[in-house]
């Protein structure tokens, strides 16, 4: 082998939020340790040289909960993250309707386009996009832009409704409304830029509260609906394309507020308006055919995510029982929130989950796991007789005996 090349046994561990860890083990070549360094993800150390970068939080992911402090004590309807940045959005507020942090820790309030209900946030093809529902807003007050999560921009929404939820996936925005304003033809809206809406026929003229994106489907679910009381047979569609949309049987006839992918199945969450607590949740591998699952506890389910391996579930009642945690979508254990708060929304990144919330003094946003930052600055340092760098967000561990460990926890 030349001098100048570098062959090393490699070890990835794939911690993907839709699939299920892995490890795979093979031998790589490359024409220099720096070459090398700057390929790879998220890392730990290496048979016990060195140590890794510090993490932002600690904590068992989903289990253990802190309480942080979000920049203003505002009604935060939703978090998200993308481009480095955690961003949330809220309802009340005067100039500060969008909070963001580096690491889900420290916030700063961020001005809103104007102040109204901001419902939903997500990221993807390099922006950011919020949804409002306030009523008496035009078209073009109730969505809003920003490539960094700081300046933000109003763009026209493809109709008046009360936008509740937005996803992006498949080169596509999709959001959700309900109710009090539009039609079947109008409550959802798809965009491929964030910036240019138009209006598309939901299955049926409900109360659709969330939309997410998995195994090729966008799933929204939803509650009643207050002209046509959105029984069983519809509170679910479903779409390949975001366009057209095809009504789908509920599990139970709840309240349906929240909906995720992960591990290969759809699980969506319910509040205390209907059902029990034997089917408060149901779960779906493909979207169409549900089955209704025994929360961990008889609460006002909001908000539900997959990341790290499981699915962590937040609640808006409940008494240091608000958080629940599953493996697999189907068995739920109850976890102590850091708080007995209205809890939203929860998202997760880098090894972390963020929850916010509408209630509480100073402690509206709660933390578990551990964050690995991302940087476009390259890092470096020694310890031992192994190295590691940081560079794009990736860090490798290179032994100084050949071998190479890699942990990859980035959400794609």
């Amino acid at each position: 082998m030349p001098q100048d090349l570098v062959k090393v046994k490699v070890t990835f561990f794939w911690d993907h939020p839709f699939e299920p860890m892995r490890t795979t083990m093979t031998t790589l070549t490359f024409s220099s340790r720096k070459l090398l360094a700057t390929f790879f993800v998220a890392l730990l150390p290496v048979m016990g040289f060195g140590s890794a970068p510090p993490s932002s939080a600690t904590g068992a992911a989903g289990t253990t909960w802190t309480a942080q402090t979000p920049a203003a004590d505002n009604d935060w309807n939703s978090v998200a993250y993308g481009n480095g940045i955690f961003v949330a959005v809220a309802e009340t507020g005067t100039g500060n309707r969008v909070m963001t942090s580096p690491d889900g820790i420290n916030w700063t309030a961020r001005d809103s386009v104007a102040d109204i209900e901001w419902n939903s946030v997500a990221f993807g093809n390099g922006i950011f996009v919020a949804v409002s529902d306030l009523v008496g807003e035009t078209a073009n007050g109730r969505v809003m832009t920003s490539p960094d999560g700081i300046n933000w921009t109003a763009r026209t929404a493809a109709a008046d409704n009360d936008w509740q939820s937005v996803t992006y996936a498949n080169g596509l925005f999709v959001a959700v409304s309900r109710y009090d304003s539009g039609t079947i033809n109008n409550r959802v809206m798809t965009s491929p830029d964030g910036i240019n809406w138009t209006a598309r026929t939901a299955a049926a003229n409900n109360d659709w509260n969330a939309v997410t994106y998995g195994n090729g489907l966008f799933v929204a679910v939803s509650d009643t609906d207050d002209d046509e009381g959105g029984d069983i047979d519809d509170r679910v569609m479903t779409s390949p394309d975001g366009i057209n949309w095809t009504a789908r049987t509920a599990a139970a006839n709840n309240d349906w507020y929240s909906v995720t992918y992960g591990n290969g199945l759809f699980v969506a969450v319910s509040g205390t308006d209907s059902g029990s607590i034997t089917n408060r949740v149901m779960t779906s591998p493909d979207g169409i055919n549900w089955t209704a699952r025994t929360a961990a506890e008889d609460n006002d389910w909001r908000g539900v995510v997959f990341g790290g391996g499981i699915f962590v579930a937040v609640a808006q009642s409940g008494t240091g029982n608000r958080v629940m945690t599953s493996p697999d979508g189907i068995n739920w254990t109850v976890q102590s929130s850091s708080a007995d708060n209205d809890w939203r929304s929860v998202t997760y990144a880098n090894g972390l989950f963020v929850a916010v919330g509408s209630s509480g003094t100073g402690n509206r946003v709660m933390t578990s796991g551990s964050f690995i930052p991302t940087t476009d600055t390259p890092l470096a340092a020694t310890g031992g007789n192994v190295e590691w760098a940081l560079f794009a967000g990736l860090i490798a561990v290179i032994a100084g005996s050949g071998f190479l460990a890699v942990s990859s926890r980035r959400r794609v």
